[in-house]
């Protein structure tokens, strides 16, 4: 028997939703040219039409960084066999987690737009992320993550 699915929303004790049953995760790669792969959401999507990282909820039983490379596949493409991972952040609320994995590509790859959660998918330099419109948890996380790139 399969693990169950995470596809759900958790509501926390203020009443932000957050999704995945049991936390989310996403990757952050980042290129030999030192660019990072972004995704930029569908408008129907929470935050829908800013830019972030390709990733989702965790199943049942599945690590983060699982859960981070498998989403990403299935995303943008990603090949598994193409990222070795640095490091991952962790942001903790008690009922919900998000799990930041960062990697690096062994080769640039083109991304491919494999699912309708996806505008489109760049290669976007670190120095110009900021430029972009960002997810706001993202836009959070950013200037520490790039700090240790």
């Amino acid at each position: 028997m399969g693990a169950a699915s995470g596809d759900a929303w958790v509501e926390g004790p203020d009443g932000a939703r957050y999704w995945g049953r049991y936390g989310a995760a996403g990757l952050l790669v980042v290129s030999p040219a030192f660019e990072v792969l972004l995704q930029h959401r569908a408008t129907w999507s929470h935050f829908g039409g800013t830019w972030g990282l390709p990733g989702g909820a965790r199943h049942e039983h599945e690590s983060a960084l699982d859960a981070a490379v498998r989403e990403a596949g299935e995303e943008a493409g990603v090949p598994a066999d193409l990222v070795a991972v640095r490091f991952s952040t962790v942001l903790d609320l008690g009922y919900w987690s998000y799990t930041t994995v960062v990697a690096d590509a062994v080769e640039r790859f083109p991304p491919v737009v494999s699912d309708p959660e996806s505008i489109e998918l760049r290669w976007v330099p670190v120095d110009e992320v900021d430029s972009l419109p960002l997810h706001p948890r993202f836009s959070e996380s950013w200037p520490e993550l790039r700090a240790r790139l």
